[in-house]
């Protein structure tokens, strides 16, 4: 089972379980249970790496002073062997919720004092929570059990990019937002708009060697790590990125701490705080040493989601160095607050990205004023219109903002990507070229029509200080007009031939072979079928070999990555490089849009890259591996997994069997394809039965003629054929279609038997199969996996560029295809008729004096 299939498991397992707990509350809970189990799960494997035995880690106690604290000084807590996550499990009935309540307060107690911050009180949500679990212990002791049962497959031992423990974790924190209604944006930002904001602040940091970031406003810690892990990509080693975070509330506040340390990341190099980040601003210190500890935090990055103008109390804060240059955000909305107070944190060639509500571009009053002072100080960098309805909780299209302490240009880039997603459930989704798309146009810092804009601050002066994005980038699509004359007389306009004009720069030849002049203004349509004008012209066909040689040998240089290098190459790294080499190749190629070839790549990654991460982590041989294949059965009542047959770890049973055991598997589908078959041959004689024959057949039928009974026709035909031929009876004759019916039942029996037996015969052939492939089978079957579904994709683009041209064409010939004259001669035409048929109608004299009036109207006699 993959990470993803885990994750989902595991999702829909804990749904159902949480009963009526809030998934927001729930949440604390399920992630709280894995946290201890990495926890536990870390100290047993810090033992055997020091070459600790089974019987040592059994023998691990509190009493045992020295050995707590040679565990403490090492990993920074201490847990007994009787409140490992692992002697849970093994107690079976034995468990009980008093051993967490115990394990839990243990913890607390054993944590090394150089660890307070990064572990003090981490369980205090579980720990208080536990209670809400059930009733009474019994009950609270069967959900803790179902919980620990359904989470002990995880595997807490993250190998190179493998890490299916914080896939899982962000995988839960996203589904339990989504669920958790209007609580969700308090606590978690969507991967996607973070993977933006990591995109952005990494090309910005990716020649450093050192790094530090800081989310005010954590929350679950996830954009914190997404915004690392980006950056990571470019450092050679990511130890030398220093995290730091606040949260106000200690739910969260926890969620952050649990979620920093089951990345990996070194407990040196996580700092944070539960407190009010308005209030009670980082600089840090210890109570014992105000001086020597003092820390006023300046970072090479902050990031942040704050919550959506919230209440604030700004009295007595004019003298904040964090406010003091540009002013107080107003009592009612603290989004300026939370912005000056990143940008306040950031070193001089540092970097801040923000997520805010619209209003932030186009309020006046004391936010009017702020927004004035960071223009002219030249702090805003960039402003990202998002799509609405990307958060969860709330509908309320939102802006990430980037601004920096010192830049060379004093523009403002404004972007408009409202337009740029897809609609997954009730939420607007970023795809990767949509995130690719942004973060390229705020990296090149380039016009984009419709999109993109540098606006000068002059202009946002004459504009007094508003950003609301459409005075700056029009997005919007034209209404479509109409020609009058066009409409009148026919003929199609010529500017709305030239609307096309991207496609007749890149076919130059084409459009007067599609159209014919018939007017200064207008041009007809040439006759014949417009795909083979398009297809066949000499233009397009130089286009179709300029875009397939810009493809040659990309499939050579994907397997040489992706199948040569599959157990060294950095997945990481693997599809950033990819993108470039598609980019460099359609770069001389025109109307093909190059973020659409890099969607198909990333499709495609997705699956290729947990494939890559499965061999590097467990080697070559899961190439060669099967699973059980367990599905989910009702049994007495209840849900049960149970195995139905194999799945192949890496390759899927219907490659091999479309690749090594075709023979078998065409024979297999042809007797599938014949039983369907069968099935409609009995369909079709049920239809053709009159009611007389259902009369007569009604032995064999059942209650409501809809089917054969399958002993009864057996019995029937037995009886017809007594001393008799079957030629004797006419086909379509009752007692034809009777035998007819009686061979076909025959047939679908023997068939449905035939076809269980080969299925199993091929599914344990296959099985055999993937367990003895060879390397250079493994290779193929890769590479038909892999790659032939990305090239094939890939060369589908130009045909979809050249279908859309033929339909754009044809819907502009349909705009103007009925002229005002064949209106007018179709209504002339209809009038004529219904007068005529009204010479036809009878009825009383006032009715026809009626009629008459109505054929005088229609300009009858």
């Amino acid at each position: 089972m993959n990470k993803q299939q885990l994750a989902a498991k595991i999702w829909e397992s804990a749904n159902k379980m949480r009963s009526k707990i809030e998934a927001n509350e729930y949440k604390d809970y399920i992630l709280g249970f894995i946290f201890y189990k990495y926890l536990s799960d870390k100290e047993v494997r810090f033992m055997q790496n020091k070459g600790a035995t089974v019987e040592d880690i059994k023998n691990l106690s509190e009493e045992d002073a020295e050995t707590v604290k040679y565990i403490q000084g090492n990993i920074g807590y201490f847990i007994a062997y009787k409140d490992l996550f692992s002697t849970w499990l093994s107690m079976g009935k034995d468990f009980d919720v008093s051993n967490v309540r115990d394990a839990l307060s243990a913890f607390s107690r054993l944590i090394d004092s150089n660890y307070k911050k990064v572990f003090d009180g981490i369980f205090e949500t579980l720990q208080t929570g536990l209670s809400k679990l059930g009733e009474n212990a019994a009950s609270q002791t069967k959900a803790i059990s179902d919980l620990i049962q359904l989470i002990k497959d995880i595997p807490m031992d993250s190998k190179q990019d493998y890490d299916v423990l914080g896939f899982i974790y962000e995988y839960l924190i996203s589904n339990f937002a989504a669920n958790a209604g209007k609580k969700a944006g308090e606590f978690y930002t969507p991967h996607e708009v973070s993977l933006l904001m990591s995109e952005i602040v990494a090309n910005h940091l990716k020649d450093r060697n050192e790094i530090q970031i800081y989310d005010p406003t954590s929350g679950s810690g996830s954009l914190l790590i997404n915004i690392g892990h980006c950056v990571a990509k470019h450092m050679d080693d990511d130890d030398n990125i220093k995290y730091y975070a606040q949260e106000l509330k200690q739910n969260t506040y926890n969620l952050t701490r649990m979620n920093l340390v089951m990345r990996g990341i070194l407990p040196s190099n996580i700092t944070t705080r539960n407190g009010d980040t308005l209030e009670d601003d980082w600089p840090y210190f210890e109570d014992g040493d105000p001086v020597g500890t003092y820390n006023p935090l300046y970072v090479d990055a902050v990031v942040s989601n704050p919550p959506y103008s919230q209440n604030w109390d700004p009295e007595g804060k004019e003298t904040d160095p964090r406010y003091a240059r540009f002013g107080l955000a107003p009592k009612g909305k603290a989004d300026y607050a939370f912005l000056l107070h990143d940008l306040y944190h950031i070193k001089p060639d540092g970097i801040m990205t923000i997520v805010l509500p619209h209003g932030v571009l186009f309020r006046g009053g004391e936010e009017g004023t702020i927004r004035k002072n960071l223009i002219e100080n030249n702090h805003i960098d960039t402003i990202i219109g998002l799509p609405a309805n990307i958060f969860f909780g709330t509908g309320i299209p939102t802006i990430i903002m980037v601004l920096k302490q010192k830049r060379q240009n004093t523009d403002v880039l404004i972007i408009d990507a409202s337009k740029g997603f897809i609609k997954v459930g009730k939420n607007n989704q970023l795809q990767a070229s949509d995130i690719k798309r942004i973060s390229d146009a705020v990296s090149k810092r380039k016009d984009v029509a419709k999109f993109a804009r540098k606006v000068s601050r002059e202009e946002i002066r004459s504009n007094e200080y508003n950003l609301n994005i459409p005075r700056y980038v029009d997005s919007s699509e034209a209404p479509e007009s109409w020609d009058i004359y066009a409409s009148m007389f026919g003929g199609i306009p010529k500017k709305e031939i030239e609307e096309l004009s991207a496609y007749w720069q890149a076919f130059p030849g084409l459009k007067t072979v599609l159209f014919n002049e018939s007017s200064d203004e207008h041009m007809n349509i040439a006759e014949g079928n417009l795909k083979d004008i398009i297809n066949n012209h000499s233009d397009v066909v130089s286009f179709k070999e300029l875009y397939k040689k810009a493809f040659t040998g990309f499939d050579t240089i994907l397997y040489s990555h992706l199948i040569d290098e599959m157990e060294t190459l950095n997945i990481s790294r693997e599809e950033a490089i990819l993108s470039d080499e598609i980019f460099n190749r359609l770069e001389s190629v025109p109307l093909v849009d190059e973020y659409k070839a890099y969607q198909l790549l990333d499709n495609e990654w997705n699956k290729i890259g947990v494939d890559l991460e499965m061999i590097q982590t467990e080697g070559f041989k899961a190439t060669k591996q099967v699973d059980p294949n367990l599905v989910v059965k009702k049994k007495k009542g209840k849900e049960v997994e149970v195995q139905e047959g194999w799945q192949g770890r890496i390759i899927p049973f219907e490659l091999v069997q479309d690749m090594l055991l075709h023979e078998e598997a065409a024979a297999l589908k042809e007797k599938e394809e014949r039983l369907i078959q069968v099935t409609s041959e009995q369909q079709e004689i049920l239809d053709s039965l009159t009611e007389d024959e259902k009369e007569e057949l009604t032995d064999v039928l059942n209650d409501d003629n809809t089917a054969f009974l399958t002993s009864s026709v057996t019995k029937a035909s037995k009886e017809l054929l007594k001393g008799h031929d079957s030629v004797e009876y006419a086909k379509d004759s009752p007692e034809g279609k009777l035998l007819t019916m009686n061979d076909l039942l025959d047939e679908e029996k023997e068939l449905k038997k035939s076809i269980k037996t080969d299925s199993a015969k091929l599914h344990s052939l296959t099985k055999d199969t993937i367990e003895n492939l060879t390397n250079e089978e493994v290779y193929a079957l890769l590479e038909k996996k892999w790659i032939s579904p990305l090239m094939e994709e890939l060369h589908q683009l130009p045909i979809a560029i050249l279908d859309n041209l033929a339909v754009k064409v044809q819907e502009l010939a349909d705009k103007y295809a009925s002229t005002l004259s064949d209106v007018e001669k179709e209504i002339l035409e209809t009038e004529a008729t219904l007068s005529s048929m009204i010479d036809q109608l009878t009825g009383s004299d006032s009715d026809i004096e009626g009629l008459m009036k109505l054929k005088t109207l229609l300009g009858g006699e």
